[in-house]
């Protein structure tokens, strides 16, 4: 069985559109994973910790035969092959992945919470995000559509 996921990716390190465009390839060779429509790349301001370079964000669309869980994990894996080190919160990083919203799962546990909980405040994953799915029920929120009309004025640019 097949499931609809989505999946954020940023990066502001090592020619962090670079970054972003691997592992979107590597997205797509993840065990049962598709990537059904990736969105463009956009430029972004860094959010809670200001004194580091600007991010490339994109959100991807994909199908995935992996339980939430497994997809974390190949997630997680790919942050590591990129050489992704946590010093401290809103860190610079070379890579980022967050699963955004898996089918309509809403779930909440220590390793992932589902949709991810800031999601909907974020130009950086809702722009993107609207662009290849503005009609999305982000579950207990709303309408991507509507939701980014919130997020506007976050500095947030189609490269």
């Amino acid at each position: 069985m097949t499931h609809r996921a989505f999946v954020a990716l940023g990066s502001n390190l090592q020619d962090p559109a670079a970054q972003v465009t691997r592992a979107l390839r590597e997205l797509n060779d993840l065990p049962g994973t598709r990537v059904v429509q990736p969105s463009s790349l956009y430029r972004t301001a860094p959010v809670g910790y200001d004194n580091q370079p600007d991010f490339i964000n994109a959100v991807a669309e994909v199908e995935t035969s992996l339980s939430p869980m497994e997809l974390l994990r190949s997630l997680l894996a790919l942050e590591d092959s990129h050489g992704r080190e946590r010093p401290f919160p809103n860190a610079p990083r070379v890579l980022d992945l967050d699963l955004l919203i898996y089918d309509d799962l809403i779930m909440q546990s220590p390793e992932l919470n589902l949709p991810h909980p800031r999601m909907h405040e974020r130009g950086f994953v809702l722009l993107p995000l609207a662009e290849i799915a503005p009609d999305l029920l982000i579950p207990g929120r709303g309408k991507v559509s509507q939701l980014t009309l919130a997020c506007m004025d976050q500095g947030v640019e189609r490269t």
